[in-house]
């Protein structure tokens, strides 16, 4: 009898080579590669067909689910260009160093006046695990030739980081609330997510930036090429993340780290790690969506009006309020700044982040909350912003059309590579 993991991963391989038969076609479309996963995850689950039933405390699935995330966190950041975050007016760095903190505040405030029974810890955790946006799931809008160059780069740059910069966050939240349960004394939870944080960030520069010259010198003098420059730098995301787990440090952090490290000292960087996503961090992260399709059912048992109403605000108000404020002053028009704040997609990170907490802090008390109102903001973003892609392209597209030649939305600026580079049609 085949077990339920080699059932899954048959149901998988399937779904994706007949996806890749008409991927052509599909892209561009209202139909995203991320609906149609968690579709056919729901359709083989307990509650659909019932094919595969899985449980959140599945070790196997949180390892391959962790795997998609560090090389996700080490790519991304590998692939952002710096000089992108220069200057006073620039959105990316308005975004991250002032949206995000904002977005995390303000989902963990509006989280306790909506669930009183969740403690501080719990719901500045929720904050946190909702913060990070998926740069896949906003391929279509960072790829568009529809959209003007400076507000696609301010979108990628910012999915490529934030869920880095959401980390610390959670690592930090997910301690607080594990020793409220065990109510352990400040300094001891104190100094855990001091190591957790600063292991992580140091393991990740030694990490990347011994690796990334490594790689780079391999490359120079002819010893490396070929396929083996990416598998060499993505080998380093493993790295930083076994190392900093190994000495007590954050393993997620040390891969963010690490792909920004790496991209210090590796010349190559930029189109190894860009080969790589577009292919095998494609198929992790699409595996990520089917395994959250197969589980949601779970997650979402006794959703309530609350859970609801909390989800629709954190994908409008408490990401357009923050995003609004951290755009105050770069004269960008009322449609762009609400277009931008739309478009914070909750994906890949969100649901990692989700699983991690479910099996290392499963004694929490508000655990059944938290992930209800994940899972279900999830679901409903992987279909909205999917959904809403297109049509809101070519509404802001209109927008802009009447704008004149030296408006703050079409200012010329350096453009970081996308996560996957997929053409979209004019």
């Amino acid at each position: 009898m085949l077990s339920l993991i080699l059932i899954g991963a048959i149901i998988f391989s399937i779904a994706i080579f007949i996806y890749s038969l008409v991927s052509h076609r599909i892209e561009g479309s209202i139909i995203t590669a991320p609906m149609i996963f968690v579709g056919i995850g729901l359709l083989v689950s307990p509650d659909g067909l019932d094919f595969i039933s899985l449980g959140v405390n599945n070790q196997l699935v949180l390892v391959f689910a962790e795997i998609a995330l560090v090389l996700i966190l080490f790519s991304d950041a590998a692939r952002i260009d710096f000089t992108t975050l220069k200057g006073n007016r620039n959105l990316p760095a308005r975004l991250l160093g002032i949206g995000l903190p904002l977005t995390i505040f303000a989902g963990a405030v509006t989280a306790i006046l909506f669930f009183t029974d969740l403690a501080l810890a719990e719901a500045a955790l929720i904050g946190a695990i909702l913060a990070p946006t998926d740069a896949g799931l906003g391929q279509v809008i960072v790829n568009s030739p529809k959209v003007p160059a400076r507000i696609r780069q301010a979108l990628n740059v910012e999915s490529g980081l934030n869920d880095g910069g959401a980390i610390p966050f959670f690592a930090f939240f997910l301690v607080l609330a594990d020793a409220e349960k065990e109510n352990l004394p400040a300094s001891q939870w104190v100094l855990f997510a001091a190591e957790q944080i600063g292991l992580g960030i140091l393991v990740g520069l030694i990490v990347g930036l011994l690796g990334g010259y490594l790689v780079n010198k391999a490359i120079d003098k002819g010893l490396m090429q070929g396929r083996f420059s990416w598998i060499g730098f993505l080998a380093l995301a493993i790295i930083s993340f076994i190392a900093a787990d190994a000495v007590g440090g954050s393993g997620f952090i040390a891969a963010f780290v690490g792909g920004l490290a790496t991209s210090v000292t590796g010349r190559h960087v930029g189109e190894s790690v860009i080969e790589f996503t577009a292919t095998g961090g494609e198929i992790f992260s699409l595996a990520v969506f089917f395994i959250f399709g197969i589980l949601a059912a779970s997650l979402l048992s006794g959703l309530t009006i609350e859970i609801l109403i909390y989800a629709v605000l954190s994908l409008t108000l408490i990401r357009m309020l923050p995003v609004a404020i951290s755009l105050v002053k770069t004269r960008l028009r009322p449609e762009s700044v609400l277009f931008i704040g739309w478009f914070g997609p909750r994906g890949l990170a969100s649901i990692v982040l989700l699983l991690i907490t479910l099996n290392d802090a499963p004694g929490i008390p508000g655990l059944q909350t938290i992930a209800m109102v994940v899972s279900t903001t999830i679901l409903i973003s992987v279909f909205a912003h999917g959904l809403s892609a297109n049509p809101l392209i070519n509404w802001y597209a209109g927008k802009i059309a009447a704008l004149p030649g030296d408006a703050p939305e079409l200012k010329d600026v350096v453009e970081s590579p996308t996560r996957v580079m997929t053409k979209v049609k004019k």
